[in-house]
């Protein structure tokens, strides 16, 4: 079976309606629980805010997208609001792919550093980040949004939840 070639690209306006299957698909990775309401997406209309501020970026296959990452600014840094590849394309540096862009454009914005929530004990998670060189926040260094995100986070019912960093480019 050959490999198929993705690329990563801005998403269009085509791309929307199929970016919370890729969503669903990616959350039922999780153990049973793990992630509230998991077989609910983003909307196309929250999509398309990120669109709208260029901000949202997918990997595809032959124009159909596989994975995305979606961000915003939080803060002086981009944050990750969701990172997702379809299990079916799992495995293959999709992920990895689409968080060096996103570190990529948030330097080119002008952004001091990348934010991101997520599991501490997935796998696919914290560790996965950290071997892209994020780091785990300490509670002190939490800054306020960060620390208000993941209150929102616990009292939806995620837990064992860390805020990571990655220094885009040397402080100030």
């Amino acid at each position: 079976m050959s490999q198929a070639i993705w690329r990563i690209r801005p998403a269009g306006h085509d791309d929307l309606a199929k970016l919370g299957a890729i969503e669903r698909a990616a959350a039922r990775l999780f153990q049973a629980g793990r992630i509230p309401n998991a077989d609910v997406a983003h909307s196309t209309a929250e999509f398309e805010e990120y669109l709208n501020q260029d901000l949202l970026w997918v990997a595809a296959t032959d124009d159909l997208p596989v994975g995305f990452v979606a961000c915003r600014p939080l803060g002086d840094a981009l944050h990750v609001d969701e990172l997702d590849v379809h299990p079916d394309f799992g495995r293959r540096g999709i992920g990895s792919a689409l968080m060096r862009h996103a570190t990529a454009r948030a330097e080119a914005m002008g952004h001091r550093a990348v934010t991101l929530t997520t599991f501490s004990d997935v796998p696919f998670n914290a560790p996965f980040y950290e071997g892209l060189g994020f780091r785990v926040l300490r509670e002190d260094e939490l800054p306020p949004p960060l620390r208000h995100l993941l209150r929102q986070e616990e009292a939806a019912g995620m837990s064992l939840r860390v805020a990571m960093r990655y220094q885009s480019m040397a402080p100030e």
